[in-house]
């Protein structure tokens, strides 16, 4: 038997039967990945292009625009598998709206079901507003000012629990696992997908290519929930979907690194940046405290392995290694970073 529905995870809160223990597999699926809309987009040579990439390795300029453009068509489509189909096989803007905005009133109709355990407003109230607060510091008082903190966190536990938004907490990020050091006061959240995100920012293509840079969309929350959603689900399927960013908070000197993941016992940064430059401050700060591997950084340009240096505060000088991914080739960041540690020298 295969168990899943909308809200399952409220339903299996609090179980009236008793779990079968070690009888029970636990799959963590998430939204439709870049990689698989590529596959049912019939764009199946450019996967494997992407499938076979090395670090460091030159895309062409046509292959780099044509998987931006596509990349702005997933950012509108998003991950859910019914507005990917409506719009593959119709080439409807206008129907794949239709069906995102069903999909965001269908859930809000959902939370009417729990109000027992919690008044359901306040569900409502964060879902319509996590889509303009997704990658943000998250504060309360952003959400509503009057209503009680510890109202809005029990609402936001339900939702998280839900799957339907996802915690990023802060980790000191001293050691494996990343989950042993959090400070559960601080966190981001995620939305559940980046094309109900768009639906429930108000945004559409058009946005999108009237920008001169996609980053540039929203100040770039889009992207940084394109990136974190692809990473909650970039391990195993049995693993449970965590994620992770470090902020360092000292007078004169505070700075934040988007996402931190793990890989084996690696602990990887994760920035992602406006446009094709910008600059690495917060990385370099990570670097000098937590002497990491390699870090990697999301943005528009094209591929590239580098060597960097930067100044220490007692004047040695540190140099690092930076892997430059396009935004489109998130879902092959663990597998290159894998190569990348792989092949570095002793």
């Amino acid at each position: 038997m295969i168990a899943a529905g909308s809200l399952l995870e409220f339903a299996l809160e609090e179980p009236a039967f008793s779990m079968p223990v070690g009888r029970i597999e636990y799959l963590h699926l998430g939204p439709i990945q870049f990689e698989e809309f590529l596959l049912w987009a019939g764009k199946e040579k450019l996967a494997d292009f992407l499938n076979n990439l090395s670090p460091g390795e030159n895309i062409p300029e046509p292959i780099h625009r044509q998987l931006s453009e596509l990349l702005k068509i997933f950012f509108v489509t998003g991950g859910m598998p019914e507005a990917i189909a409506v719009y593959l096989n119709s080439n409807s803007w206008q129907k794949c709206d239709s069906v995102k905005h069903s999909l965001f009133l269908t859930y809000q109709d959902d939370f009417s079901k729990y109000k027992r355990r919690v008044q359901h407003h306040r569900l409502l109230l964060l879902f319509k507003k996590l889509p303009v607060l997704a990658g943000q510091k998250f504060k309360y008082v952003n959400v509503n000012r009057g209503a009680r903190s510890a109202d809005l966190a029990m609402a936001l536990n339900m939702l998280c629990h839900a799957r339907v938004a996802y915690k990023v907490f802060h980790s000191s990020c001293n050691g494996i696992p990343l989950g042993a050091t959090i400070n559960e006061k601080k966190f981001k959240v995620l939305f559940l997908d980046v094309g109900l995100m768009t639906t429930g920012a108000g945004l559409n293509l058009l946005d999108y290519e009237k920008a001169e840079d996609v980053m540039m969309v929203n100040s770039g929350a889009i992207c940084e929930q394109f990136i974190g959603q692809h990473l909650l689900f970039s391990r195993q399927l049995y693993r449970e979907p965590e994620l992770y960013y470090w902020v360092r908070e000292k007078k004169g000197s505070s700075a934040e690194v988007d996402y931190v993941i793990a890989e084996n016992t690696a602990i990887i940064p994760i920035e992602v940046k406006a446009g094709k430059s910008g600059t690495l401050k917060s990385l370099h700060l990570f670097f000098q405290e937590k002497r990491p591997q390699i870090g990697v950084r999301f943005n528009s340009d094209i591929p590239s392995l580098l060597t960097l240096e930067t100044t220490l505060p007692d004047g040695q000088n540190l140099r690092y290694r930076l892997l430059s991914l396009p935004l489109y080739m998130v879902g092959q960041v663990r597998r290159l970073i894998r190569q990348c540690i792989k092949a570095e020298p002793n």
